[in-house]
């Protein structure tokens, strides 16, 4: 696994993903993204880390795009246009929850090293990626 940090596109898994949905027309890229989220959602036996990667990433994608969103990664990011994701948001949540359920080959992975900053990373992703208040949906349009 080349790993260098603890970021959503900080492995080569999730630098190609980026990569391959700017290789990808851009009618295609929502539906990249939707399909790594399900996916993760839909493996119920033991969660390879790759799907997992991936996931992360796609979900990184949504929550980027929502009130509270940090930009995805300049360098190992997708550098062409996405479309609106936010329509993905429950998907990316799903998706993040499964991949912090046991049986998770990236969660096991990331215990072995010293995963609190990993989980602290998915733990932002989840929180932005919560559905908002309806007060709060007001004062943001």
């Amino acid at each position: 696994m080349g790993t260098w940090d603890v970021g959503p596109f900080d492995n080569d898994t999730a630098a190609d993903f980026g990569g391959g949905l700017d290789e990808a027309a851009a009618g295609e890229r929502e539906g990249i993204v939707r399909g790594a989220l399900i996916r993760v959602i839909d493996t119920a036996v033991y969660l390879e880390a790759p799907e997992s990667e991936e996931a992360v990433a796609a979900a990184a994608l949504v929550a980027a795009q929502c009130p509270g969103g940090e930009p995805t990664d300049p360098v190992y990011g997708p550098e062409e246009s996405l479309p609106d994701l936010t329509g993905l948001r429950d998907l990316a949540l799903q998706a993040l929850d499964r991949v912090m359920a046991e049986p998770s080959e990236l969660m096991d992975l990331w215990a072995e090293a010293d995963g609190g900053p990993w989980c602290a990373t998915i733990r932002r992703l989840q929180n932005v990626l919560l559905p908002q208040p309806p007060g709060e949906q007001l004062r943001l349009m």
